[in-house]
Formats: structure tokens, sequence, C-alpha cells
């Protein structure tokens, strides 16, 4: 049945990919066995993602064991009409599907997958709740073959061990043929890992770390076999044992290492998003995890959705580029479902919580180029392997010619410890355990990371760029006055309303000034456009607030130099502007005077000019400022930067500048209380912290020293083991213990030495 399935649709080439893919079908009918998968109430619990031409959903397959598991998954769109892409996580076992509920139904697709061998483990208790990783069985099973072996063989091996002479030959020949019986599982079972690895490397015209250690573990078992079958010696059956059995327990131990440094984070390291619970008609700001089902929830414009809710508004407008990459708003009705990922433009909106909020997948939504740049991290450390593994066999091919001429007893020795003392495993847990351990206690100091990279490109910076209004600012100590004709509390009301749908620093602002008479009434069409302002019809009136340009007012805005203006306007009639006086941060100058020693500062602003006498002062002379800036033009000064060969640092609040935060090389969206940030930034940092920035730059560029040192620390491991192994002074037993501990070593001292940095910049 899967042969026909793949004959017809061309993918017969799976059966290339390895011996056995896929797995033995013990059911063939599925019919009722998925009958439960067309209703609507469960496939609310299983999908991530719903709407008319677009479901997303991930499923849990165990099966996923090769390569070919991986080609024919990801090919899943070519076996039947309807799905749209197919994307496989092999270290979770999960696929990721996007399908087109119109052409072809979730059931169907599950019925494929059970019929090509793939059946998801679906369990309905658990669908909202994150999936516990599943340890290895494999190399379990693979370590406790090669330790029973090791023991086995070395315990039969004590007669040669201590000289006896008594043994007789038939005894001695039976005991080694016994030994050769137990290391065949190691060799075929335990070391297949290494040989399929480096196979696959050199059909690719690829050396990789394991093509040195598969050509050690074949010279040992090629050496023992001749050895004992032609009489001439006992063989090194037992070092071979022992060199797999030690060389697993080191693969475990990195795989353990790698798990640790999760790319995906738990809720336990969330960053700080929050959103505002409605009880007993009073609203509160609470951190994301702290929502249960049932629970009701405000979403004002721009803001993100955190769970699947019920709308009990009567209308939404839900923009899910978040989630699909199209930035196309849908509309939804009063009791619609609407999925977590979401993005409310609009009025705020009323929702009930139905599902346990999932901070995984709120990560997973702003995380999404992480991939990317991890495969360009592991690319790299490939590339540093490939002249490691070349270096290595040109000292194991000159140490065996050497010691061909001098004493030929030793060649095997001294071939096989270097190439086995000499694994760049310890190289490459360096930079992903030093910068790994950095990414967690930074966010213990509320800057979250998107991922690793994210401090590696810190290490170059050269440049600094600031927006204003939000992030050197804070708008809950703005001082405001109203310039203009006095407003009724009618006028009042509106203007109250309007701003309580924005997120913006000045909106919010303006409705903590009033925030003791607040009334609010409902708002219709509610608009607000990125860098000019607010409108919305309410009560019949259509209020505006914004530039001067922006609601049409006649005014040069450039000459003034007295405080932010946001005009106000209730429909034909211009009734003034606030006068907004920015609060800045406590401990900005402080802040500014560090950065400036190292980096060149820039303040980009939407406002007009008048702060600019206050920040010169803060800045001082060399900083360089503009005022009256499009999102657009944000992007083209960074871009500007970039020409002139500056590495950029873009710092905004997440709302105007996230094409600004996207074209820098690193882009920190600061946020408060909010729900509203970008996807396009690469870290997220707490505003309050913000003054901290120095500390946090200056001990990402220390932990480059770190990983610098672990550099230093194994290289030194191999120089120390490729001395003895030269020299044919230890055996390739003790090189496969050498190797682990330099591995131990490294991670010890990354992890105490990121602690240790962390401790003088007072960040723990």
């Amino acid at each position: 049945m899967v042969y026909e399935i793949l004959n017809e649709n061309d993918l017969c080439n799976y059966y290339d990919l390895q011996n056995s893919p896929g797995i033995n079908l013990k059911n063939r009918n599925y019919e009722q066995k998925f009958a439960y998968l067309e209703n609507k109430e469960i496939q609310n619990k299983l999908l991530n993602f719903s709407s008319k031409k677009l479901n997303k959903i991930v499923f849990s397959i165990p099966s996923i064991h090769c390569s070919s598991c991986i080609w024919l998954l990801e090919h899943l769109d070519r076996l039947r009409e309807g799905i749209i892409t197919s994307r496989v996580n092999f270290v979770r076992k999960e696929v990721s599907i996007d399908f087109n509920p119109e052409i072809v139904s979730l059931k169907t697709i599950v019925e494929l997958l059970a019929t090509i061998g793939y059946e998801p483990e679906i369990n309905l208790q658990n669908a909202s709740k994150s999936k516990s990783k599943k340890e290895n069985r494999k190399l379990y099973l693979q370590i406790g073959v090669a330790g029973f072996a090791f023991g086995n063989i070395m315990m039969l091996s004590f007669p040669e061990y201590f000289g006896f002479e008594g043994l007789d030959d038939s005894v001695r020949m039976f005991i080694t043929y016994i030994n050769i019986l137990l290391s065949l599982p190691v060799v075929f079972y335990s070391a297949s890992g290494y040989f399929s690895s480096a196979y696959k490397g050199l059909q690719q015209k690829y050396i990789n770390i394991d093509v040195p250690i598969t050509i050690g573990v074949v010279a040992l078992f090629v050496r023992s076999l001749y050895e004992i079958l032609t009489q001439s010696g006992p063989g090194y059956l037992d070092s071979l044992a022992g060199l797999i059995f030690f060389l697993l327990i080191g693969k475990w131990f990195q795989s353990r290492t790698y798990e640790s440094l999760s790319f995906e984070r738990d809720y336990k390291s969330y960053f700080p998003l929050a959103v505002a619970r409605v009880a007993e008609n009073e609203s509160e700001m609470v951190q994301i995890t702290e929502l249960n089902e049932g629970d009701i929830i405000e979403v004002r414009n721009q803001e993100i959705i955190p769970g699947d809710a019920e709308l009990i508004s009567d209308t939404a407008s839900i923009d899910y580029s978040f989630v699909t990459g199209e930035a196309e708003t849908i509309q939804k009705n009063q009791g619609d479902y609407i999925y977590a990922g979401g993005r409310q433009v609009g009025s705020t909106i009323c929702l009930k919580i139905k599902k346990a909020v999932s901070q995984s997948y709120l990560t997973q939504l702003w995380n999404n180029e992480a991939f990317n740049e991890e495969n360009t991290y592991d690319s790299l450390i490939n590339q540093i392997s490939k002249y490691f593994t070349l270096v290595i066999l040109l000292i194991a091919l000159i140490s065996a010619g050497y010691w061909y001429f001098v004493e030929p007893s030793h060649i095997l020795n001294s071939f096989t410890a270097v190439l086995i003392v000499a694994c760049p495993c310890a190289l490459s847990l360096a930079t992903p355990f030093t910068l790994g351990n950095a990414m967690t206690i930074l966010g213990s100091n509320k800057l979250y990371l998107k991922h690793i990279n994210v401090l590696e490109k810190l290490w170059n910076i050269t440049s600094i760029v600031f927006d204003k209004t939000g992030t050197l600012t804070k708008s809950e100590e703005a001082k405001l006055t109203f310039e203009g004709e006095e407003l009724s509390s009618q006028e009042v009301s509106l203007i109250i309303s309007l701003v309580a749908h924005s997120t913006h620093p000045l909106s919010r602002a303006i409705a903590k000034h009033y925030n003791d008479t607040a009334v609010f009434a409902s708002v219709v069409n509610f608009k607000e456009i990125e860098g000019q302002g607010l409108s919305a019809i309410i009560e019949k009136s259509l209020v505006q607030l914004g530039s001067a340009k922006f609601i049409g007012a006649q005014v040069d805005e450039s000459n003034s130099t007295d405080a932010s203006r946001v005009y106000a306007k209730i429909n034909e009639d211009i009734k003034g502007y606030f006068n907004i006086r920015s609060s800045y941060r406590s401990g900005l100058s402080a802040l500014i005077q560090r950065l400036g020693n190292s980096y060149n500062l820039s303040v980009l602003s939407g406002d007009n000019a008048s702060e600019e006498a206050n920040l010169k002062p803060i800045f001082g002379q060399n900083s360089t400022f503009a005022f009256n800036q499009k999102p657009e033009q944000k992007l083209a000064y960074i871009a500007d930067l970039q020409a002139k060969g500056e590495q950029v640092l873009m710092l905004g609040d997440g709302l105007n500048d996230a094409g600004a935060l996207k074209k820098a090389e690193v882009g920190f969206a600061v946020t408060e209380d909010v729900t509203a940030f970008t996807p396009a930034c690469d870290a997220i940092i707490y505003g309050k912290n913000l003054t901290e920035l120095s500390r946090y730059l200056s001990f990402a560029k220390q932990s480059k020293k770190v990983i610098l040192v672990s550099f230093a620390i194994s290289f030194l491991y191999n120089f120390i083991g490729l001395s003895l192994a030269v020299t044919a002074q230890i055996t390739p037993l003790f090189a496969a213990i050498l190797m682990p501990l330099s591995s131990i070593t490294v991670v010890a001292f990354a992890t105490f030495a990121v602690r240790f940095l962390a401790y003088r910049h007072k960040l723990v």
C-alpha cells in the first residue's frame, strides 16, 4: 500500500534513502479510528490556527527516525492536494503541517500519515499542554551494549593482563573467540551511528567529525581480528569496546548539554508579555501565564491575542500576519473562536479565554526565524570541524609513517590514539554553552534574546540608535498641559475614549492625565496610523488626535521648542494641542556617558525638535539627532549608517519602529506592561531596565573572551593528548577517556566563567 502511494506520486526514491524506511503497518482500517477528528470542538483543541483557507497543526510522530522519514514527511504536499507545506523537527519528532481545509480535511491528513507508516500520537487530554521531551532510547541501549561488552571482555582478558602461563592454548583461543562475539554488537550496533554519519558525510564529499573516529574504530577492529585469527596476539578488543563506550558517554553528555540550551524556551523564561484582565468591572495588567480558562481579557489596537479565545465584543478585525505571514485582516463576530497569535486592529475588544495560554507557542511566533540562524551557526561549527579533521588525519598519517621506520609495533596505537584524542567535541560545545548560559542570565535581568546568535552580533556593534518616545522617555511621568479652547467634560470623554484604544506612549500619557475623570464612550471605526495619529467615530462625532499635518492644522511644528504636541480635532473644530514634556528615565545621563565611550550614538524621533535642547546636554555634541521622522525615514537612516560600514543596534518601542528594528543588525524592542511588541526585533528589554544597557552589552562582549579561553582549554587538551599519542605513550582507550574529560572541563569552565562575569557585572 505504501509503495503504491509513493509510486503513484513519483516518490519512490524514498526507498533509496534508507534500507528500512518507515515502520510496518499493523492496521490498515483507519476509517472509523479517526472519525472523531471531524468534530469541530476537537479540531479547535488540536489546531494551532484555523481560517477558511489555512489551518496549522503540529503532530507528534514517534516513528520519525531517519533521513527517509524527514524526506517523505516534507513531501506530503505531493501526496494530497490541499497540503500546503510540511516541516519536520527531527529532534522533537514533530511535523508541522499547513493545509487548506476547503480541499483536504484534518481526518484525511491523519489517515494519510497512518497509511504511510507515520501515525501521529494524538492525546486530547494533553492537547493544550507541552509534550515532555523523550529520551533517546537507542543511545541508552547502545551505551548499555557497549558497557556490557567492555566489562565482560576485560574480565575474560584477565589472564592476558596478568600474564598467566598455565592457560591451555585451546582455552585461550576459546576466550578470544568469545571476545570477538562480544565485540560484534559493539562495532555493528553501538558504533553504527558513527559509521552512518561518516558514510553520509563522504557521500556528500564532506569530512565530518565522525570520519576520524570511524577510521580509528575500523583500524582497531581489523587489527584485532588479524592478530587473533593468525594467533599472533590477543588483539585490542577490550580497548575497542572501552573506546566506543566512552565515545558514547561523551555523545550522551553532549546531547544533554544541547537539550539544556533549548532554543524553544518554556514558560519560566517568558518575555515580559502582559494583558489586561477584567474582573468585577475593573481592569488589571497580569502576566499571561496567570490567565486561566474562562478569564475575560481586553485587547487594544495592535496588541497580540495571547491565547485561544471566544469573542465577546460585537466585532473584531484580526491581523494574523504573525501566524500566516500575510498582512490581511479577518473580520470576526461575537461568539467566534479566535486563535492565539492574532493581532487586534482597531478598537479594544473583549475576549473569553478558551484554552490555557501557550507561552511556548507565542515564543515560536516571535522566534520564527531562529532555525535559519541556528542552521547558519551549525554550518560554521561543521566548517571548523572539517579543517580540524583534515589536520588531525595528516598528523595521524605522519605519526604512523614515523613509527613505521622506528618501531612498527607502535603504528596502530599511535595512529588510532591520535584520531580519538583529537575529537573536536569540546570545541563544538564551547560556543553554544557559553552563550546559552549568558542568554539565560540576561533573561533573568529582563533582557530576552530571540536566540544565542544575537549575542554574537552584539560583539561587533559600533553604533546605537535610540527612538525617543517610549524608549528614552517614560509616558507615566510625562508632564501634560492643554493649550487652546477649554475642553468640556463631554469633549474630555471623547478624547479619553479614543486614547484608551491605543498603546502609544503619548496616548497613554493623555489617558493617565485624565485617569480620575475617565468616562468612556463607545468607539466605532477606530484607526491608528503609525507616526501620525488616531481617529474614530465616538457618539456620532469624528475625533482625531495626532500631528498638525494629520488633523489638517496649518502650524509649523519645526520651530516648536516647548514640548511634544498632540493636536485634538472634534468634527471640523481644532480644539488645540496637548503639550507633553517628556520625563526621561532616571539614570539616562550616566548610561549615555558610558555608552558614548564605546559607540556612536543617535536619536530618532517622530516628534518635533522640541526636545533637542534637553537631549544635547545628555548625549553631547558628537551625537546625531533626527526629528519628525516617519517609520520609512527611520529605516532609511539605519540603511545609511550600514552603508558607511557601521554595525547598528536599534532600540525602539516596537510600534513605529518595526522596519528600523528589522533592518538593524540587532533590534531591541523596549516594552513596559503591554502586549504590543514586534516580531521584527531580536530582543525585548524591559523599559525600567534600559539604563542597565551598558552592563548588558559589556557582559555580552566579555562572553566572547570566555569562548576564546574555552577554545584554548580544548586546544591544550588536544595538544597534550596529541603529544602523548604521537609518541605512542597512550592507548586508544585512554584517549577515549581523555576526550569526554575535555568536554566536561570546557563545559564546567564556561558555566563558572559566565557566572563569574555575571557576578562582576552585578547581574546575579
